[in-house]
């Protein structure tokens, strides 16, 4: 598959082109499947989102990732976009076939509102809504999940995916300075060791004068947790394999999810399981 990481500017005409050429350029390598970044077509920015927010299916960012698959005969997991629906705004994946018909929209379901006093504070719930719906996308690679950035940190979702059969999970990101270089890896390594599945997270390059700075770093991790392949902050294109034959191999060597204690798993009364195991 292709990760594309981008540079995002202001406009957003131009966004929309760059994503589009990248696309082009990942199905010229021999790619299946491509992916961006978070935000692809507009800064990480409260105050823009609703300026750039677009509705299915008129919208001129998710038509483009709709010609793009079916000129270019691939799946298109479209990073996200600010999508409006009614009265609100979601940061929103859609996901395209190669034939350019929409096969899923992954709306953000955990938002990004943290405080990490003297670094960096973001409140998303300030302009976004959050979704409700695991996406696990049926396509002829396999079941493939689609996260979208903060989802990455919650283990219960990526697990849910697992046990819907996905053998990838696709995390468009924008990871920022602070976080980035303390949990991004960390993050994918971390989904793809605890799934024993392949896990892509795809950033936006990085922009030193924006208003929010973005890592980079887009990267891929197998089933044993192995990085299999990164970028660093500039702008480029990533291909990676995605064998499932590995997920075969690691989970029969390694039976993780086998060995789970389900009767353990459920939580009584603030406590988890029936006892006390704190002492």
């Amino acid at each position: 598959m292709g990760i594309i990481q981008n540079r995002v500017t202001e406009d957003k005409a131009r966004n929309i082109e760059k994503a589009r050429n990248m696309i082009r350029e990942a199905a010229a390598g021999g790619v299946k499947a491509a992916a961006l970044p978070e935000m692809f077509n507009c800064p990480y920015d409260n105050k823009v989102f609703p300026v750039f927010a677009e509705s299915y299916p008129g919208g001129e960012t998710i038509q483009m990732l709709s010609e793009a698959a079916a000129a270019n005969k691939i799946y298109v997991f479209g990073g996200s976009v600010p999508e409006k629906e009614g009265d609100c705004i979601y940061n929103t994946c859609f996901v395209f076939g190669p034939d350019g018909k929409l096969l899923a929209r992954h709306r953000k379901l955990h938002l990004f509102d943290v405080d990490i006093k003297g670094k960096v504070k973001f409140k998303e719930s300030d302009t976004l809504g959050a979704g409700n719906e695991v996406t696990v996308v049926n396509t002829s690679l396999g079941k493939i999940g689609v996260a979208i950035c903060y989802d990455i940190r919650f283990p219960e979702l990526a697990r849910l995916m697992t046990l819907q059969g996905a053998v990838l999970m696709i995390v468009p990101a924008a990871f920022n300075m602070v976080s980035g270089p303390a949990h991004w890896e960390l993050s994918v390594r971390m989904r793809a060791v605890d799934n024993q599945f392949y896990v892509a997270g795809i950033a936006p390059a990085r922009d030193e004068d924006a208003s929010y700075v973005a890592y980079g770093h887009s990267m891929a991790a197998d089933p044993w947790g192995q990085v299999v392949g990164s970028l660093e902050e500039k702008e480029g294109l990533l291909t990676v394999d995605i064998d499932p034959q590995e997920i075969t191999r690691v989970r029969s060597e390694f039976p993780l999810l086998k060995h789970r204690r389900q009767d353990l798993y459920e939580v009584k009364g603030g406590q988890t399981g029936s006892r006390d195991n704190y002492g």
